[in-house]
């Protein structure tokens, strides 16, 4: 797309409707590359694959934004917006062992494989009442109406948020999807009411625990885990704020990709139509390595020098990877510009590599499992309703979502078996 002295132009709107080009400019000729980015912080740019699993994986690289070389001139630019004026930075994304450590052995207890299948579920309950509340009218705005509502109310059983306060929960995550990629006002007024509000849940489970995330970090708390009430809060939140964007954008794009191939799309239709689940499980972790939620791993600085593809790294230096790129290097993967739903030793980065890999990553496999496949089964006209040119995606660093996906499909009866958590 350009010669090797023209770098390709990155973060503007264009862009962000396929990225892939220029990704694939920079493994060849920068493969690591310093870029300054929308936030005016500059930041080395990680795209090959082993690169990049390098540097998810070294230890060199610190989470903790403290670390940033240029802190009076990055802070409030790197990470989440409002969690340091929140209180809300002692979570799994900014710190380092041996915190990160104690802190993710308490969490990790609510993402055992036992629990995970358990929720299953509810996953599909969720996922039948969603599904009708659109499915006698012909047409639906799958993002608004599907893929942001499943894991909000997912991520909300497993917080143990109280049913009555789960449409605010929603209206704070819908603010947060909406402003990522614009004021950061927005997301820092939203986090700051989840904040109170978190504060307030903790206060009040206290005097009557149940079988939930939060009950279990105040229990562990109490027995001498020191875990802080801040730590607790902290930890709930990223939880929301990280395990219902990439649900979202994994069913969103994962759709959308479907529907651009249908030869991809009648194979798993088939497929599961046949009872055969392996290739939903094989398809899923393709549509993660093919046009996955996450297009770049969160924020890391290095603590002292180090070399990343050729490249010296002074310490301070804040490191992006791109797991976009990575994802579709041709010395890792075959053919990685097409979409292979039977792909075998499918090692693609979309939840991260090393100690900082995805905690939920089960849950969300799970929640896109389900609700791709329920959407093939009763929905197995579904057709996009606009041209793919037309479609917009979120701005932002890290995420990549649609603002919206229409469809259109034969108006199908409902199930009747509506959840009253989501009004369908």
């Amino acid at each position: 797309m350009n010669d090797r002295d023209t770098p390709p132009e990155l973060f503007t709107w264009e862009f962000a409707a396929d990225p892939y080009p220029a990704y694939a400019w920079l493994r060849e000729h920068a493969p690591v590359h310093r870029a300054e980015l929308p936030s005016g912080v500059s930041a080395w740019l990680v795209t090959r694959y082993d690169d990049a699993r390098q540097a998810l994986a070294d230890q060199r690289l610190s989470k903790n934004p403290g670390a940033h070389s240029e802190r009076a001139h990055g802070r409030g630019k790197v990470g989440i917006p409002g969690e340091r004026s929140a209180g809300l930075m002692t979570h799994l994304l900014n710190i380092d062992p041996p915190d990160h450590t104690r802190l993710r052995r308490l969490v990790s207890r609510a993402f055992t494989p036992r629990r995970v299948a358990a929720f299953a579920p509810r996953v599909q309950e969720l996922t039948d009442a969603l599904i009708d509340g659109f499915a006698e009218r012909g047409e639906a705005d799958l993002i608004h109406e599907f893929a942001f509502p499943l894991p909000i109310y997912a991520i909300c059983d497993l917080l143990g948020v109280p049913a009555e306060d789960r449409d605010d929960f929603r209206d704070w995550a819908g603010m947060m999807l909406r402003h990522g990629g614009g004021p950061r006002g927005g997301v820092g007024r939203a986090v700051k009411k989840i904040r109170r509000y978190l504060a307030e849940l903790i206060h009040r489970k206290r005097d009557d625990l149940g079988d939930d995330l939060i009950s279990g970090l105040i229990r562990a708390s109490d027995h001498g885990e020191h875990l802080s009430e801040s730590e607790a809060a902290a930890m709930a939140f990223i939880l929301l704020f990280a395990g219902f964007e990439t649900t979202v954008n994994l069913i969103g794009n994962g759709t959308l990709a479907l529907l651009r191939h249908p030869g991809e799309r009648r194979r798993l239709q088939d497929a599961l139509a046949a009872g055969d689940s392996a290739l939903l499980a094989t398809g899923v972790e393709e549509l993660l390595r093919y046009d996955g939620p996450v297009e770049l791993a969160t924020w890391r600085f290095a603590t002292e020098p180090l070399t990343l593809g050729g490249q010296r790294v002074a310490p301070g230096d804040p490191v992006l990877v791109v797991l976009a790129a990575a994802d579709r290097d041709p010395r890792k993967f075959a053919r990685p510009d097409t979409l292979d739903l039977a792909r075998g030793d499918n090692q693609h980065l979309g939840y991260g590599h090393g100690i900082h890999y995805c905690l939920g990553a089960p849950l969300a496999r799970l929640e896109g499992q389900v609700a791709l496949a329920t959407l093939l089964r009763r929905l197995p006209d579904l057709r996009l309703a606009a041209d793919p040119a037309d479609l917009r995606w979120r701005g932002g660093l890290i995420m990549r979502g649609l603002r919206t996906l229409p469809v259109e499909f034969t108006p199908r009866p409902r199930t009747e078996c509506a959840d009253p958590v989501t009004n369908a």
